[in-house]
């Protein structure tokens, strides 16, 4: 074999990877005709440039051998490289981003959890791991919560069909529990939809579009824990909420009975604290009560020391107010006299200066200075020559008297 094959080049989709604590990978390499084990010490996978997962289509180099200790013809692969993604893979992602645009991934259509459901339903195979790690977490966070199981194969071409008709079992559950309103007996109020982890073969089931359709149209909140962490189904991303793992599913789901146990003892602590100090409160003030009206005459006194002394600073207050009034009125007599005197001399000096303005207004000044007014027989002032004719009567008026003129000529 050495002689006439080794080495050899072979091209597959990748499937069942697994790492192991030795560091050694252990794999299937498969194409439409065939499949073939293949192994790949740690030596060679510490060379790897990339992460290998499941459906991705790779090229690898090695020696084929035999693994005597069953007999079985594999591949150790000394290098390993990318030659694209594999069918399935490929088919995911068309699956993925026509469903994303449809919008059944929007982060506004997740719902919440419930934080205390009153029931929770369960859809796997009841030959699962799944079931055993899922009822063992519930069992001991909330065994108080009723638990439905609609069994459904998790694995092979019938599993979608079998998932859609055990969810849609649980979804009348759930609608006949929510038109029962106060009635919780049988109401589911969240869904766990749980496998163990698997290829990407065994994982397949969980990428139908009719299922992930389904899972979208839940009435009530859906918890995905399908596979390992690593792995990823179309319902994790349809679903409300994806988890690790089946166990965590449960548990995100199951708030433990301890710590509600742990928040009703806290809160009856406070409550207590707080009925303790308000019986004191009202005690202190029956106290103070008792001990006001068991002294009467006490009080009365209490009282008439208040009384004087609030008398005592109204007189004050009186005779405050009518030395402060009585200062004001003699400020203002005192100054009554200057204010009128002040008055009386700003009036007289206005008044000398409107007569000077007016005696300067006066025409006589300017006839002084030797000029005439010429008026009419009318008594009209002559301004301008052309109201002057030949042959006119006019007087002049002078400073000391009028002459009568008659005009001879007009220049």
């Amino acid at each position: 074999m050495d002689a006439e094959l080794n080495p050899v080049a072979v091209r597959g989709e990748l499937s069942g990877f697994t790492r192991a604590a030795s560091g050694h990978c252990y794999f299937t390499l498969k194409d439409e005709s065939g499949q073939i084990r293949c192994a790949m010490f740690r030596r060679s996978a510490g060379s790897l440039d990339f992460s290998p997962r499941d459906g991705e289509l790779v090229e690898v180099r090695g020696q084929l051998g035999v693994y005597e200790a069953r007999g079985d013809l594999q591949l150790v692969v000394q290098s390993m490289s990318r030659s694209g993604q594999g069918a399935l893979f490929e088919q995911f992602l068309r699956l993925k981003a026509k469903l994303e645009a449809q919008g059944l991934f929007e982060p506004g259509r997740k719902r919440p959890l419930p934080a205390l459901p009153r029931g929770i339903g369960v859809v796997t195979s009841l030959g699962a791991a799944a079931l055993h790690d899922v009822i063992t977490a519930l069992q001991r966070r909330v065994p108080h919560i009723p638990v439905v199981l609609a069994p459904a194969s998790v694995q092979g071409v019938n599993a979608p069909a079998e998932l859609i008709r055990a969810l849609r079992d649980l979804y009348a559950l759930a609608q006949a529990g929510q038109a029962a309103g106060g009635d919780v007996s049988g109401r589911i109020d969240v869904i766990l939809l749980v496998r163990g982890g698997g290829s990407m073969e065994d994982l397949w089931p969980f990428n139908d579009e009719q299922l992930a359709r389904t899972v979208a149209d839940s009435p009530v909140p859906i918890v995905s824990g399908v596979g390992h962490e690593t792995d990823f189904c179309m319902v994790d991303f349809v679903a409300d909420l994806r988890a690790p793992t089946p166990t965590a599913a449960a548990e995100l789901v199951a708030q433990a009975r301890s710590v509600s146990q742990d928040g009703l003892d806290a809160m009856r602590l406070r409550l207590q604290a707080a009925m303790w100090r308000r019986v004191d409160t009202l005690g202190q003030r029956l106290d103070q009560t008792v001990g006001r009206m068991a002294r009467p005459s006490a009080m009365m006194a209490a009282h008439r020391l208040r009384l004087s002394a609030r008398a005592q600073r109204l007189r004050y207050s009186v005779q405050s107010t009518l030395g402060r009034r009585r200062s004001d009125l003699a400020s203002l007599e005192a100054d009554l006299p200057v204010t009128v005197r002040r008055h009386a001399n700003q009036l007289r000096e206005g008044l000398a200066r409107a007569q000077l303005r007016l005696e300067l207004l006066d025409p006589k000044l300017v006839l002084q200075r030797g000029y005439a007014w010429l008026s009419n027989a009318q008594g009209q002032a002559i301004a301008s020559v052309r109201q002057i004719h030949s042959g006119q009567s006019l007087t002049a008026t002078l400073a000391d008297g009028e002459v009568d003129l008659t005009v001879t000529n007009v220049a």
